[in-house]
């Protein structure tokens, strides 16, 4: 094959995993059967519009509802209303879309359901922050959690106890209603918890956890939120609280779902697929230097995969920001695994995020070959220096070989994949 069909492959593979994480391939056979009373449908994701859009197709019964999600990702509803606010820090839209959201669901009885679309990206979309904290506070913690290096879950947990309506809040909101949860998981372990910092279901961390999270990294906050932290009102719901008795969490698709597609998308080029994880964590530059060496080890030596052979990954990656690059956590994999391959023949890779935002960038990602040090050194860019300047994106740039897809309209986390042939 020459570079341009590795390359093609590599995109077509990218591609069949969002293609098999869209919410209308997936979301019908998890639907609830209508109630008695009322349905609302509630959500946040970058995803959520394409489930609403999804959930009124394969729904007859009376609907209404609100799901906020990122600017650019709104599909047509005819009966859910769909409002676009930021992403990854969030805004002012966010804030006032939230407080809509919350008193729709408001009043409810019994008799009636809410279901509620969730998706990553929903921390940062619904937003309301609490009793004494400002927009401002949230913004400045999430835009210092995301350069942190702090993985998801951390960002997440932090997140979850200074809010209202994370953690299970917007599930009390909603009680004594029936709440069935649909979701799109874009983490690590397909935690419901995690995704968009589980505003329906339980939480087992704790103020506590937050504050230990905070310090670890040493992210300055406000005394204002040190001080609600320690109050018994940031803590979070638990298992064995009564309004969550009529909760129950359904997901619909899951990063290893979106592996499988397009390891069937490889085997059928002739390419054994090997599926690594779904859930793999870590500084991006280091994992990619760990997957240089296995790619290492297989074109070289045939071991522990034989050649031609595809390597598969999902998870989330961090990227702990110390130059004034960029970022990116899929452009700063490939970057670092492009230098340690150094032009290795007969390896390329493509690692994306399938929501097609990598960091804050509208990038997905990018992809390598044995070519990509060589063109870059050709335009006077040294790769190294783009690596520790953390600045994937504008190495790949440069060089035209980033990945843009615009909004997917799903989230099943980064996807890695790397093509080894026969030497």
């Amino acid at each position: 094959m020459s570079v341009s069909d590795q390359v093609s492959l590599l995109r077509n593979m990218f591609d069949a995993a969002v293609s098999r994480a869209q919410p209308d391939r997936c979301i019908a056979q998890f639907l609830p059967t209508p109630p008695m009373g009322r349905t609302i449908v509630v959500g946040a994701g970058k995803a959520s519009a394409a489930m609403a859009q999804a959930l009124e197709k394969h729904w007859s019964a009376p609907v209404k509802g609100l799901v906020i999600t990122r600017y650019g990702y709104a599909v047509p509803c005819e009966r859910i209303e769909i409002v676009e606010a930021a992403h990854p820090v969030p805004d002012e839209a966010g804030l006032k879309a939230t407080e809509r959201l919350r008193k729709m669901v408001s009043g409810l009885s019994e008799a009636d359901l809410v279901i509620a679309l969730i998706s990553g990206g929903g921390s940062s979309l619904l937003v309301a922050p609490g009793e004494g904290i400002t927009l401002q506070d949230k913004q400045a913690v999430n835009a210092a959690l995301l350069q942190s290096g702090a993985t998801i879950s951390e960002m997440n947990c932090v997140r979850r106890h200074l809010s209202s309506i994370k953690g299970g809040r917007l599930a009390a909101a909603c009680y004594p209603a029936r709440v069935i949860t649909l979701l799109i998981s874009d983490v690590p372990g397909d935690k419901p918890v995690d995704i968009a910092s589980g505003p329906t279901v339980a939480d087992e961390s704790t103020s506590a956890d937050a504050l230990a999270i905070l310090e670890r990294y040493r992210i300055a906050v406000p005394e204002n939120l040190l001080n609600y932290l320690h109050q018994p009102h940031s803590e979070s719901l638990k298992a064995d609280d009564v309004r969550l008795r009529r909760t129950e969490a359904r997901l619909i698709t899951t990063p290893q779902v979106a592996l499988e597609a397009a390891a069937e998308v490889a085997r059928q080029a002739g390419y054994a697929p090997y599926i690594l994880g779904d859930s793999i964590e870590g500084e991006a530059r280091d994992l990619g230097l760990t997957m240089a060496g296995i790619a290492k080890q297989a074109a070289l030596r045939g071991q522990p995969f034989k050649a031609p052979c595809a390597l598969l990954s999902g998870g989330e990656a961090t990227v702990t920001i110390k130059g004034n690059g960029r970022g990116g956590r899929n452009v700063e994999f490939l970057l670092s695994l492009a230098v340690a391959l150094n032009k290795l023949p007969g390896v390329h890779a493509i690692a994306g995020d399938t929501d097609g935002v990598d960091g804050a960038e509208e990038i997905a990602g990018a992809c390598i070959t044995p070519s990509t040090l060589d063109r870059a050194w050709a335009l006077g860019i040294n790769p190294r220096k783009s690596l520790d300047n953390n600045d994937g994106h504008g190495f790949f740039q440069a060089i035209g070989d980033s990945v843009v897809t615009g909004p997917t309209l799903t989230n099943v986390n980064d996807f890695r994949a790397i093509l080894i042939d026969k030497r």
